[in-house]
């Protein structure tokens, strides 16, 4: 017992090494998450949707002041520190549940948020003012390599394509590889043939995957982290072997 009970003190001092780890990895997706969406924000209307990803922030930086809080009450062999880290990683457990369960159901919202938003964002590019929503039209376009919003001819539709009269289509439309490319609805082999609404769905929800395989991640690891502390805790207040083992005595 004694034996197992030391163990699991030494897999505990290792996953709290992870668990730094895991702060920074955490904040690192949720600030990916943020920056993202920012590229992303006039096709969706919803702010709620970054909900997961505040979050996961705060869950990242929580981490960290946990890591710290269990490593003095292992080294210490603190029996009411050893306590409060496992209360306060349980509550952190329970937030990442909630992120993951947040996470699908924005996930699922992404699709309609996008379709609603998407037409009109488009009808507010103009092309000769760098207003938000142009910059945000353009960049995805090229980003994404896509062009209006199921196809090409959705530009006809919009009011910069009827008040330029030139038969064309946004130079973010044309084909990266082109030089030439003037955007002219004559020649559309040189425009990008993908609609852009089914890419920004898709992007936006990979995004948000992200987010909920992190969460999932590192709330199985905090399962381990909370189990070895749970031993850690049980077996010090009861196997008198062990406190001679941690004090490195012998046992007779």
């Amino acid at each position: 017992l004694a034996e197992g009970s030391a163990w699991c003190s030494k897999e505990l001092t290792m996953f709290l090494c992870l668990l730094q780890a895991a702060a920074g990895i955490l904040c690192y997706v949720g600030a990916y998450v943020f920056i993202t969406y920012d590229d992303y924000d006039h096709f969706f209307e919803d702010v709620y949707t970054l909900i997961p990803a505040v979050i996961i922030i705060a869950v990242g930086t929580l981490l960290f002041i946990i890591g710290l809080i269990g490593c003095c009450a292992t080294i210490r062999e603190s029996r009411c520190g050893l306590a409060t880290f496992v209360i306060i990683l349980l509550l952190v457990f329970i937030t990442e549940v909630v992120v993951v369960v947040l996470g699908y159901i924005y996930r699922a919202k992404v699709e309609d948020e996008v379709d609603h938003s998407i037409r009109k964002v488009y009808n507010r590019y103009n092309g000769t003012n760098p207003d938000a929503a142009s910059r945000a039209i353009d960049y995805v376009q090229r980003q994404l390599r896509c062009c209006g919003i199921h196809n090409y001819s959705d530009w006809e539709n919009t009011i910069w394509f009827k008040q330029t009269k030139n038969n064309s289509v946004p130079l973010s439309c044309c084909k990266a590889a082109l030089s030439n490319c003037t955007g002219s609805l004559t020649r559309p082999m040189d425009l990008y043939s993908e609609g852009c609404e089914a890419l920004v769905v898709k992007k936006l929800q990979e995004i948000m995957m992200y987010v909920i395989w992190a969460a999932l991640a590192f709330a199985a690891i905090q399962l381990l982290g909370m189990l070895c502390a749970c031993i850690v805790l049980c077996r010090r207040s009861r196997d008198p072997a062990y406190e001679l083992l941690i004090a490195g005595g012998t046992y007779a």
